[in-house]
């Protein structure tokens, strides 16, 4: 096998921490479009107030997202990583921009026709977010855990920072008329200047960085043929011998080995979102009645005391005392998780709007430390073109499993009056 690439060693690598902070925007941009839907809940619930949106809208997107990621992740080894992820974040660009205009030609009126484009709308963010989580997670599958760490802060920031924008734009606007709509078109404008600058990002800075050239050019040694058009974008020219890279890929592992050689991961993927998705944010939203903080601010409040301790708790696996990295600790901490479903039931039907928040704060807490733990430790071991598919794979079982927990969610509807 002949490549003509870089062949840097580590000690010689520059840009570690330039390349975190880019994962972290990348990360950031991956969920704030869908977060953004999640946030201005408040604000479709008022609009089409009859179809139940925070739930609706969710079951639009998951089938999206799931079908899409279930192609990619069984093609992962013939698709071109750079032109994947480039256009997941042009959808999503595209996408909000969408959400914006559509706003404004309406007049902000609801009705099935606004509904039914908004639902249009939250398709493609479904196929956008299957480009890229999947993309982004098996590409920094093979390079320094910190950067996958640092793309899966950048997740949970992309709901922390979307909350923290809705609070100020409620209290910048709550006193005028139509206030709830001008802050919902800031909101967004922001949000698709946000996507914006990740195609950038993506395109010109990150595949340029020393640290990821050599990462990039170790996985094309290795036999990985996704990442040539990221070397060639940074200037790295590659060529493989025909009769060897054949050899290659009859040594690699197949995607039904890597998936029940790792079955347990995946299924500590499923089970985490299972149980986030069937609270997160319909129950918050919908089932938690009314208290002292009033239906404006107080799911509002839920909601950004999530996504607060959902970022804070992805850095928590830095610490290398505090990371669970056995598979059967992982499985027992994720199955215990589990008694949080009464615990929400009782709250939300006993107690008062403290003890919420803090249960919701929990909630949050336990989903990002367990995602890190998990998606950083399952890649060791492999080669990159298998850590790039058992990436796709664990992105598929996450979908699989926010997927799932969003049709449970229903179930916290019945016996509610006018639940359906």
């Amino acid at each position: 096998m002949t490549i003509a690439i870089e062949t840097e060693t580590p000690a010689r690598l520059e840009g570690k921490y330039k390349a975190m902070a880019v994962c972290w925007i990348l990360g950031l941009g991956s969920l704030v479009s869908w977060n953004s839907m999640l946030t201005i809940g408040d604000y479709y619930g008022n609009l089409f107030e009859k179809y139940h949106p925070t739930r609706a809208l969710t079951l639009v997107y998951q089938p999206f997202a799931l079908g899409t990621i279930a192609i990619l992740a069984y093609n992962e080894s013939r698709i071109d990583t750079r032109l994947r992820n480039l256009a997941g974040y042009t959808i999503f660009f595209s996408s909000t921009l969408a959400l914006l205009l559509l706003d404004l030609a309406t007049s902000g009126k609801g009705g099935v026709g606004p509904f039914l484009g908004i639902c249009a709308i939250v398709a493609c963010f479904g196929v956008a977010d299957a480009h890229v989580q999947g993309g982004m997670v098996g590409d920094l599958s093979f390079m320094c855990p910190e950067f996958m760490q640092s793309f899966l802060a950048g997740l949970a920031a992309s709901g922390a920072l979307t909350s923290a924008l809705r609070l100020i734009t409620v209290a910048a606007f709550e006193k005028y008329q139509n206030g709830l709509r001008n802050g919902v078109m800031l909101f967004l404008a922001i949000c698709t200047f946000f996507e914006f600058l990740c195609i950038l990002l993506y395109a010109f800075l990150f595949p340029k960085l020393p640290i990821v050239k050599y990462f990039r050019s170790k996985a094309a040694l290795e036999g990985s043929k996704t990442v040539s058009s990221d070397l060639a974008a940074a200037g790295i020219q590659t060529k493989v011998g025909q009769a060897e890279d054949e050899g290659l890929q009859q040594q690699r592992l197949s995607v039904k080995q890597l998936f029940f050689q790792n079955i347990d991961y995946a299924l500590d993927l499923f089970l985490i979102y299972v149980l986030t998705l069937s609270i997160f944010p319909g129950f918050l939203y919908e089932n938690t009645g009314h208290h002292q903080l009033g239906d404006t601010w107080y799911p509002l409040v839920l909601i950004a005391s999530y996504n607060v301790w959902d970022l804070i708790s992805r850095y928590i696996p830095l610490v290398e005392c505090l990371k669970l990295e056995s598979r059967k600790g992982l499985m027992i901490a994720i199955l215990t998780r589990f008694l949080l479903v009464p615990a929400f039931y009782f709250t939300a039907k006993y107690a008062d709007q403290g003890w919420m928040i803090m249960l919701t704060s929990f909630l949050g807490l336990t989903n990002g430390y367990l995602t890190v733990c998990v998606l950083t430790v399952a890649p060791k071991g492999y080669k990159g073109p298998e850590q790039n598919a058992l990436g796709n794979i664990l992105v598929l079982c996450l979908l699989g499993g926010i997927f799932a927990g969003v049709a449970l969610d229903w179930l916290w509807l019945i016996g509610k009056k006018q639940g359906f």
